[in-house]
């Protein structure tokens, strides 16, 4: 990445006013370097070869203190205001990377960089922080206070500033020697972190299964190694660091010395007024401040830096078609399924899967795990574009059109999908079934048992829920989940697995549920593993996989 990305500008809005009030403060804080120089250098010059007094100067000193007062204004309302940006900036690609990987569907999270765009959202992006706060500004300021107090300096004296011009380089050459390697080490550091929360997220994904057959302590020593290889990138980033601002110091030291020395020298020889020296000698380190300074706080951005490419790179991706038709209304219309196959590790997951969906009928999908149901459901509702064959969405006139022709919007509105873990938002349970109070919640909480649920809580219907339903167990989640899908009829119903974490009582009460759905009208596809489930389908598809010799890796999600 650059030093300033223009895809930055680009796809974070934020940064466009900032970058604009940063360069408007850079011109501000060259002018009263500038004026803080020469005031200073004429009021030490007067008390010197003068011998003015304290009352004497007192305008100087007022003068002085606007300025110094000034400085710190303009300080305060850089970091004000990049704080902001950064957070601003920060939330606008996490947003734009979030939704590029919703749009590519299960096939993106699913493969290998999955995990890395959900480390790059959660964390990554958050590096980027130091890069608006210290990093910018200070790069704007090398490029407007250096060239304008060498442009002063040259008004006042042509020497120093021949030797600040010759050794000004000096620094951009050691900053970028250093940078380079830094570069690299950030690049390796944000790898290692995205390879960590890869096997974190395994981790607790298969930490059920671990624990039940009592393995959940095994992957620790590989999470341990993976955490200090990270500790020791980032030490190492650290002392690159330390060494390059130490060498960048020593640098900026020599130079501002030789224009000491060459001023001192011509100030005993008379070459030079005392006036003109001292401001010389005061402007010299303001020369080397900004690029030093830049040097200094690029490290602490690097990590942003490589994040922001990385982020860059998944906006920046193919974009996934979509389709314009507007779908046909599924109440009076079916939605057909000719041999599609989505190709995965071992081959075809499914393979050639026919059916069709109803109004008022269930079709429920069987198999063993790994045969591709959960995958026939993506490719069902679009998320998942088949490698052979096709969905397709008839309407009430018998016209067919394929589902990847069709809008997502109008097409997901008329389904209602429940995963084997239901979605739920945070907020009441009032407000997470999302109906009011009134005779037809309490009929569908009657049936799904919901309304024994909410009899228990501390605050009945009032009782506040956390993210995915935190506070109620699993079963009580899904019953949750089951009676806003009653409230929420649509002609399309998506139940997959949804006994799964289920006891006898609670199967019963998906049983009765899927009565009710069919009873409404509803198209209901069931994913399906207990043969009592299956047994409530009107119709019972069976799906199967083929294995190929020459399967492709896989690039969609582990089938279930």
């Amino acid at each position: 990445m650059k030093p300033l990305d223009p895809r930055l500008l680009r796809h974070a809005h934020a940064a466009r006013t900032y970058l604009a009030l940063t360069v408007a403060l850079g011109v501000l804080t060259g002018a009263l370097v500038v004026v803080q120089a020469l005031v200073l250098a004429r009021a030490l010059g007067s008390a010197v070869s003068d011998g003015a007094t304290l009352p004497a100067l007192g305008a100087a000193v007022a003068v002085l203190g606007a300025v110094v007062a000034a400085r710190t204004a303009v300080t305060w309302v850089q970091e004000r205001y990049a704080h902001r940006a950064a957070t601003r900036a920060v939330a606008q690609l996490r947003e734009q990377v979030v939704a590029r990987a919703a749009a590519a569907g299960p096939r993106l999270l699913g493969s290998h960089e999955g995990p890395e765009v959900v480390t790059l959202a959660t964390r990554g992006l958050d590096a980027l922080e130091p890069y608006f706060v210290r990093y910018l500004p200070q790069l704007v300021l090398a490029a407007t206070l250096t060239p304008a107090t060498l442009l002063v300096v040259l008004g006042l004296d042509w020497i120093s500033f021949a030797i600040l011009l010759g050794t000004l380089p000096l620094v951009p050459v050691f900053m970028w020697l250093v940078g380079v390697m830094t570069q690299g080490r950030s690049a390796r550091g944000l790898a290692i972190m995205a390879r960590l929360g890869t096997q974190v997220l395994d981790l607790l994904a298969g930490l059920p299964t671990l624990r039940a057959f009592g393995r959940e302590h095994g992957p620790g020593a590989r999470v341990r190694d993976l955490g200090d290889a990270h500790r020791r990138a980032t030490t190492g980033t650290l002392r690159i660091a330390f060494l390059s601002g130490m060498v960048l110091e020593l640098l900026t030291t020599l130079c501002v010395a030789l224009v000491a020395v060459g001023v001192g020298l011509r100030l005993v020889y008379a070459d030079i007024d005392l006036v003109t020296g001292l401001a010389v000698l005061v402007l010299a380190p303001e020369v080397f401040a900004p690029l030093r300074q830049v040097g200094a706080q690029f490290h602490a951005s690097t990590d942003g830096i490589a994040a922001a490419d990385r982020a860059f790179t998944v906006i920046e991706g193919p974009a996934v078609p979509h389709g314009t038709t507007p779908a046909p209304d599924l109440s009076a219309g079916r939605v057909r399924v000719h041999g599609v196959g989505v190709r995965s590790r071992g081959g075809l997951t499914p393979d050639g899967l026919d059916l069709e969906l109803a109004p008022g009928r269930v079709v429920a999908l069987t198999g063993p795990s790994g045969v591709g149901k959960t995958t026939a459901v993506e490719v069902l509702l679009g998320l998942v574009e088949p490698d052979q064959g096709r969905v397709e969405l008839v309407g009430p006139d018998g016209a067919g059109v394929d589902v990847r022709d069709v809008d997502p919007g109008t097409y997901w509105s008329q389904v209602t999908w429940l995963p084997q873990r239901p979605v739920l938002e945070p907020g009441t349970v009032a407000e997470v079934l999302g109906s009011p109070a009134g005779a037809d919640r309490d009929r569908a909480a009657a049936l799904t048992g919901l309304d024994t649920v909410v009899a228990g809580l501390p605050d009945g219907w009032r009782t506040r829920l956390g993210a995915g339903g935190t506070g109620l167990s699993v079963g009580q989640r899904q019953r949750l989940a089951l009676t806003r899908a009653l409230l929420r009829p649509t002609p399309l119903v998506v139940l997959d697995e949804p006994t799964a974490h289920l006891d006898a009582v609670g199967e019963r009460v998906v049983l009765r549920t899927v009565d009710a759905l069919r009873a409404a009208g509803s198209a209901v596809l069931l994913v399906a593993h207990r043969p009592s489930l299956a047994a409530r389908a009107d119709v019972v598809v069976p799906v199967t996989a083929a294995a190929l010799p020459d399967a492709m890796p896989a690039t969609t999600p582990g089938a279930a």
